[in-house]
């Protein structure tokens, strides 16, 4: 499958000169690059590269020493229309077995919004409901406790929670771990579906390279230093993969196929 090419769109996210710290120490440098309407972007790079920190940064959950982030237009730090915005964490699916809800109590949550908690639900809300759980492929396990469900399903579960609310960016940092290549597949095959049918802008965390450059239209590198890149026919994986990983590594990728292996020279 080829990646969505981009086309002239909305901005939805800007960053101009943006630094970000942690503990006293620069973990995000002179960050600059704008994300569009419809794009759907692969974060990548190498573990403490700054891949979560600038998601947080993004979010506005942790503070700039320098720049400006613009969402929407509108100036991070003013922006208010936070259910544009959804955002899945690595720790989401991170719960006891014996939580009691269902998945469609849980997919419910994301139709509260913030400050209006003890708004009565409408047949729209329950619709939007029922709607993600069918998008997500989880209409059998609707009325299943989440402890019943398998990591996978797990994951789609909290997607489905996300877009309830129709949001028009997702957030997600590294939500596959611990699953096997077919429910990866499957995921990945999902978020694919809601970036061109419902044009949902997709940022992405990940270490699964080729899911980046097979289904991905944007790559984004960090490792404290940020590098956006349009993903063409024409790019060359490893050039551009170095720069964020380092010499020693080398991305054997196979584009007729749209499958590659991740490699280390020193091994």
């Amino acid at each position: 499958m080829k990646p969505q090419k981009s086309s002239i769109a909305e901005p939805i996210l800007e960053l101009e000169n943006v630094d970000v710290e942690r503990s006293g120490d620069l973990v995000i440098q002179n960050a600059n690059f704008t994300i569009h309407r419809g794009d759907y972007v692969g974060l990548v790079g190498p573990n403490g590269g700054g891949k979560t920190t600038l998601i947080l940064a993004l979010l506005n959950f942790l503070p700039r020493t320098n720049g400006t982030i613009k969402l929407f237009g509108t100036d991070i730090d003013k922006f208010s229309s936070w259910e544009k915005v959804a955002y899945i964490s690595q720790n989401a699916t991170s719960f006891d077995n014996k939580f009691p809800l269902t998945v469609r109590e849980l997919v419910s949550l994301g139709r509260i919004k913030k400050g209006n908690v003890a708004r009565r639900f409408t047949q729209r809300d329950w619709e939007a409901v029922d709607d993600s759980i069918t998008f997500m492929g989880l209409a059998e396990a609707a009325d299943k406790r989440i402890g019943q469900l398998s990591g996978g399903q797990k994951q789609r579960v909290f997607v489905a929670k996300a877009i309830a609310r129709n949001p028009e960016i997702i957030f997600l940092d590294e939500p596959i771990v611990g699953v096997d290549s077919t429910t990866q597949e499957k995921f990945y095959k999902k978020l694919s579906d809601l970036n061109t049918k419902r044009r949902t802008t997709i940022l992405l965390v990940t270490h699964d390279l080729t899911s980046v450059f097979c289904r991905m239209s944007k790559v984004l590198c960090v490792n404290k230093h940020v590098e956006i890149t349009q993903i063409t026919d024409s790019l060359d994986p490893n050039t551009l993969l170095k720069r964020a990983y380092g010499e020693h590594f080398h991305f054997v990728f196979h584009k007729h196929e749209c499958h590659g292996v991740f490699n280390n020279d020193r091994h």
